[in-house]
């Protein structure tokens, strides 16, 4: 536990993404990170079992939360970012570039002509660079593109990031960059911002795909990453990565979620608006993506 703020993870066994929250440990003000929607795509329902977890989790230990964290518009799960703000309160935050990831989408999904790309479905766009201060906790924003135009990387105190999929643990090597917006030369630059924090710096990472021989691992730091993550050390060049992330990328499968999980993120998790039937429905675009 740091002597100031203490972390607690909540780990989604479908989706393999981690949820944070982080917690003052003296006013007991608190933050969640990335919060999940379950989401089974067979049926096409929703539940809340994971965000009750963090909600119980949070009841228990007496905390007040004033900020729900998007890193970025994930593909791969829903976010529970509304129904929790709904339940408890607190203000949701993304980046600002999510104005363009929802430029790209709307045309994507030929969506609603009520459906505004300018960011508004949030609480707050963020700024690079940009502070927020939660109790005793200063949290910096760190704009770190690259697997989407938007994400971000929260930096705590300048002691813990939490970084998204900008980059994973350093077995598993970095984020894809072939989604609309993503650029393999962009993100490399975000992951030296990154590696220029100091070597002990926690690194926090939003999903973990565990290689033979170990479970899940959610924090690294700074130094472990530069000299053995396998995709982005400091022995490998800006083109060799760029080589390899794009070459890897080719050979990727969508996102199981992509499809449903886009549309509800970049309305800050919340559904479109109910048709006139009063059903809420998501679209399939065909041979598109």
């Amino acid at each position: 536990m740091n002597s100031t703020f203490s972390v607690h993870e909540f780990l989604d066994d479908d989706s393999e993404t981690f949820t944070y929250v982080v917690a003052d440990n003296v006013t007991r003000f608190a933050v969640i990170i990335d919060p999940v929607l379950d989401f089974d795509y067979k049926s096409g329902r929703t539940d809340t079992r994971s965000a009750k977890r963090v909600l119980h989790w949070i009841e228990r230990q007496e905390l007040t939360v004033k900020w729900i964290l998007e890193t970025h518009a994930h593909a791969d799960h829903l976010s529970a970012a509304s129904y929790i703000r709904d339940q408890i309160g607190g203000q949701i935050g993304i980046g600002e570039h999510i104005t363009q990831v929802q430029q790209t989408f709307k045309k994507v999904f030929n969506l609603e002509r009520d459906f505004l790309p300018d960011g508004s479905q949030f609480d707050r766009l963020f700024r690079h660079d940009e502070l927020l201060h939660v109790g005793n906790m200063t949290i910096r924003v760190m704009h770190t593109p690259g697997h989407t135009p938007a994400d971000l990387a929260y930096i705590i105190n300048e002691q813990a990031a939490f970084v998204g999929d900008t980059i994973f643990m350093p077995d598993v090597g970095t984020a894809r960059c072939d989604f609309p917006g993503g650029d393999a030369n962009t993100l490399y630059d975000s992951i030296q911002s990154l590696f220029g924090l100091p070597d002990t710096t926690d690194i926090y990472v939003c999903h973990d795909y565990p290689t033979e021989g170990r479970g899940h691992q959610f924090k690294t730091q700074v130094g472990l990453q530069k000299a053995q993550n396998i995709h982005v050390n400091t022995d490998i060049s800006k083109d060799k990565f760029v080589e390899l992330r794009q070459t890897r990328d080719a050979t990727l499968p969508m996102p199981r979620l992509i499809l449903p999980s886009i549309q509800v993120n970049i309305r800050a998790g919340n559904m479109p608006a109910p048709e006139n039937n009063g059903t809420v429905y998501l679209k399939v675009p065909i041979n598109l993506l």
